[in-house]
């Protein structure tokens, strides 16, 4: 069935005459009428009496009008979801974080987000970084933010931050009564890393190798509040990023180890599918991201 025929028969059945239908959706009444033929040929049936005075609908053209109501309202009702997905009236956003951003960069953002954009509705996963690519590959989630580098080369990256990472112990610990220590000696400790997948465990490794140095971990964890609270607590040593640390820092209760031979900055990813679209509601969150102070890349800075 042709959709302009369509069209054409219910303006028709709307005005109750072919010469007004005509004239409400601008098309020549000759015109209109040889669609309408068209149709009726096309259906096999006649869905107009031509009346003296205007024409009335058969039979079967009383049905087919219902539908092209409905099909119209349809129509009508789409556009107007189209319209409010692109003002930013409803939709939703799925994005994924790794641990440390999810749980310490991402939550003003979140908020942030809200505020302006209140009829967005919001999903946001948390979990270590292989788990927030596998989610981007599946397509549960639109936008990853992860500690790790990428896995896949269907996703694309770009770096919106850089971390810093730590080595932390316990208040008290007799390495933070020393002046510099060199990271080997952090490494005779009992040494606490993250659990495999972990993007902080990766970078962490990475770093340690180039030193030509190995570690065998007394635990692995998979949150970073295990991690400190597993340190706080006596059990070893651990490197961090400075984002987790702050309070317990200046509560006390941990204390960083200044390393005279290592510094890690690790950069932190925005990650999505190559060549995936980008829907309105991404694109003012990425705005807002931008727009936050804390997030800037610091210039000049490396990792060694």
């Amino acid at each position: 069935m042709n959709r302009n025929h369509l069209a054409l028969f219910h303006a028709v059945a709307q005005a109750g005459s072919i010469s007004r239908g005509a004239a409400s959706v601008r098309v020549s009444q000759p015109a209109v009428s040889k669609q309408i033929a068209e149709l009726e040929s096309a259906l096999g049936v006649r869905l107009l009496d031509r009346l003296p005075r205007g024409c009335r609908l058969t039979e079967a053209g009383t049905i087919l009008e219902d539908y092209a109501h409905r099909w119209r309202s349809l129509e009508n009702d789409a556009a107007r979801a189209i319209e409010e997905y692109r003002g930013l009236k409803r939709g939703r956003l799925a994005v994924g974080a790794s641990l440390t951003i999810g749980g310490y960069l991402l939550p003003g953002v979140l908020a942030e987000f809200h505020r302006r954009f209140p009829d967005i509705e919001l999903q946001v996963e948390t979990a270590n970084t292989q788990h927030i690519q596998h989610a981007l590959l599946d397509g549960a989630i639109e936008l990853g933010l992860t500690e790790g580098p990428l896995e896949s080369e269907e996703l694309e990256s770009t770096v919106f931050f850089q971390d810093e990472l730590v080595a932390i112990a316990p208040a008290g610990h007799p390495l933070l009564k020393r002046g510099r220590v060199s990271v080997r000696e952090i490494c005779r400790e009992p040494f606490l890393l993250r659990e495999e997948g972990s993007g902080t465990r990766a970078v962490v490794e990475r770093a340690l190798r180039r030193k030509g140095l190995k570690i065998k971990p007394l635990l692995s964890l998979a949150s970073p509040e295990a991690i400190k609270n597993a340190v706080a607590a006596g059990m070893g040593v651990a490197i961090v990023s400075r984002l987790i640390v702050a309070l317990e820092v200046q509560a006390g209760s941990l204390g960083i180890i200044p390393l005279k031979d290592l510094t890690i900055l690790r950069p932190l990813h925005l990650q999505r599918i190559r060549g995936r679209s980008q829907s309105p509601a991404l694109a003012k969150f990425l705005e807002v991201l931008e727009m936050g102070k804390p997030l800037r890349v610091p210039p000049g800075r490396t990792s060694h």
